[in-house]
């Protein structure tokens, strides 16, 4: 009987011990996924929190442009100033056109290509950003959709959508020179991709009214 219940003590004991360490590592796996997401959504606060702030700062040198027609930067340290402002009424987007088209600058918003006309001008201006966030409208836009810029100096002018078609970036060819004034707006292509990338964009072409 000693034996027996020796036995059974030690099968027990065997499969206690697994037992608990599952349970334990499940624990761990619990806290470990809580101090995760705690930690991303943090991350994810700070990163809209610092977007928000930008906006602001963006609208800030937007208004000061405008009333006193110097480049103003938004910030010390910016490599960029706003240019222009996009707005698309049927879509309900409102957004500053930065000048350049680095990543930096199209994290805050679309940036207007060096070398290309200025919105507005005679001539094709190329805006680009990115497909998920400023420019996410354009897979709703249609040919006649109407488009307006404000300039630095207060004017306003309207644009209506000529075209829209996708194309390999690497064949893209855009006019620098049009017989009217031209908006080009690009992002890559397709909108709903996983990963960003890819050689195909989307482009919208809109001319002055």
């Amino acid at each position: 009987m000693i034996n027996d219940t020796a036995d059974r003590g030690g099968s027990f004991d065997r499969v206690a011990h697994p037992m608990r360490f599952r349970k334990a590592l499940a624990i761990w796996c619990i806290t470990m996924l809580a101090v995760g997401g705690t930690a991303s959504f943090g991350h994810g606060l700070y990163i809209h929190a610092k977007a928000q702030l930008a906006q602001l700062l963006l609208l800030a040198a937007w208004d000061r442009a405008r009333s006193s027609g110097a480049v103003i930067r938004p910030w010390p340290w910016a490599d960029t100033h706003p240019v222009a402002r996009l707005t698309a009424p049927a879509h309900g987007v409102d957004v500053l056109v930065l000048a350049g088209a680095s990543g930096r600058t199209l994290a805050f918003g679309p940036g207007h290509l060096d070398g290309s006309a200025q919105p507005g001008d005679p001539g094709n201006a190329v805006i680009t950003a990115h497909r998920d966030t400023h420019f996410r409208f354009l897979k709703d836009t249609a040919k006649g959709d109407e488009l307006q810029v404000e300039r630095a100096d207060g004017s306003l002018r309207q644009f209506r959508i000529r075209e829209s078609f996708v194309a390999d970036y690497r064949e893209l060819r855009l006019p620098r020179d049009t017989a009217v004034p031209t908006l080009t707006l690009v992002t890559c292509y397709p909108f709903d991709a996983l990963g960003p990338g890819g050689s195909l964009r989307y482009v919208v072409v809109a001319e002055a009214e």
